[in-house]
């Protein structure tokens, strides 16, 4: 005997950290989407996608990143399988695919849907959409500029003010020029430095020292010399960073070519200097930087940076890149707290009805429907017998521009009543033949 068992009212409910996108929630996502696609468009820059699933091991990595313990990963067939926590890596896996035959540079984007089972905040959850823009083959800061531009050109098309949102900006480079002219750090333990010391803003400077000098941890740097680490994430001028770097240091120019790029794009005053941004992924070797609402409210809005070796890691041949993610959740709680998102209506041109039980009622408006459909407009046909004052009710709630409907009289007249919803003006028209 076969039988189904009752749903329980929490699996009635989405995966916890997921959504459902109802009609009005899906015109929200898709105007978002139009505004990235349009300013990826205003670069230059083509879409591309990949899999939601890939291999496992194209996200592990030996650095201690959270996300390699974030995975939705699984068996099957004798393969380990993940649902993608980010794009990058499924970005440079199809870069070298083509590796030799693409022209550079290669210019990117994409808004895959990621899954990370992590710990949900406001603006945090366990799947979500992201802008990417990827800009591969241009060795220079010039790539770094043009996407912290393209990321304020999309900010400010989706109105906010210029002050509602800062970038902060360093340099992983930089960091390991100073911390290596200052400390004796063995090879290999920089990346996980860099783990540990991205999470400053989550546990505190006193907590990320005793990580770092953990023992039995992947850095085990001596106290007093965490402690010098610590502090220098402290410096929010460049100057003063130039006062702690090497000598003659090449990345300190870069920075500083950087910002005179920022201020050719009118940008410079919108982005500051900040030692602690050293993003929590192990393949960065460069500039890397931040996007956060002004009031330090909400998590990142976005966050990239320079990965010119991942590539290498992969198996390939480097070739210098640059890139950014973009997340939909949290800019969407900061257009709610700014009032910036649109109201969004149902888009509707026409609905037609059929006044009447009669099938030759029925046809004509099936035929009324097919005519309108045949000039391009949006049209929903009324199924069923319904009386006019009903018929008219549910044409206002759709949002439809104008109603139309054949009832016998109008048959007979060989034509459709139409009411324009704006207006409260009606007119007849001529049925097709």
């Amino acid at each position: 005997m076969c039988y189904t068992r009752p749903v329980s009212e929490r699996h009635l409910q989405p995966p916890r950290g997921t959504r459902d996108f109802y009609p009005e929630d899906l015109r929200l996502r898709t105007w978002l989407f139009g505004h990235f696609r349009a300013v990826a468009a205003q670069f230059g820059y083509e879409e591309v996608d990949a899999p939601v699933v890939e291999h496992e091991d194209l996200f592990i990595r030996k650095a201690g990143e959270e996300i390699v313990d974030q995975l939705y990963s699984f068996e099957l067939h004798d393969r380990r399988l993940a649902l993608r926590p980010e794009f990058t890596p499924s970005l440079a896996r199809m870069v070298m695919a083509r590796q030799g035959g693409l022209p550079l540079p290669v210019r990117w984007f994409s808004i895959p849907q990621c899954w990370r089972y992590e710990r949900m905040t406001r603006g945090r959850r366990r799947e979500h959409y992201q802008w990417n823009m990827d800009l591969w083959g241009v060795p220079g800061v010039e790539a770094e500029a043009e996407l912290i531009a393209a990321v304020f050109a999309l900010l400010d098309r989706l109105g906010l003010a210029s002050g509602d949102v800062r970038m902060r900006l360093n340099s992983r480079a930089l960091v390991e020029e100073i911390v290596r002219s200052r400390l004796d750090l063995e090879p290999g333990r920089f990346e996980p430095l860099c783990i540990v010391i991205d999470k400053l803003d989550k546990i505190g400077g006193d907590a990320v020292v005793e990580l770092l000098s953990d023992a039995s941890g992947d850095v085990r740097l001596e106290p007093g010399a965490a402690r010098e680490v610590v502090d220098l994430l402290s410096v929010r001028d460049l100057d003063e960073a130039a006062r702690r770097a090497p000598a003659g240091s090449e990345t300190l120019e870069q920075l500083r070519r950087l910002f005179e790029l920022l201020d050719a794009y009118g940008i410079a005053d919108r982005v500051v200097f900040d030692a602690s941004v050293v993003r929590g992924l192990a393949y960065y070797t460069g500039v890397v930087f931040e996007a956060q609402d002004a009031a330090g409210e909400l998590r990142a809005i976005c966050g990239g940076g320079r990965y010119d070796r991942l590539l290498e890691k992969l198996g390939g041949t480097a070739i210098p890149a640059v890139g950014f993610g973009f997340g939909d959740a949290v800019i969407t709680e900061l257009l709610t707290d700014r009032s910036c998102l649109p109201e969004l209506p149902r888009a509707l041109d026409d609905m037609v009805f059929g006044l009447g039980s009669d099938p030759t009622l029925e046809r004509a408006a099936i035929a009324r429907a097919a005519a309108l459909r045949a000039e391009g407009r949006s049209v929903e046909l009324r199924l069923g017998d319904e009386r006019l004052k009903r018929a008219l009710r549910s044409a206002d709630r759709s949002g439809a521009q104008r109603v139309h409907w054949i009832g016998p009289e109008e048959l007979a007249r060989g034509c459709a009543k139409v009411k324009d919803l704006r207006t409260g003006e009606e007119r007849d028209e001529p049925l097709s033949e």
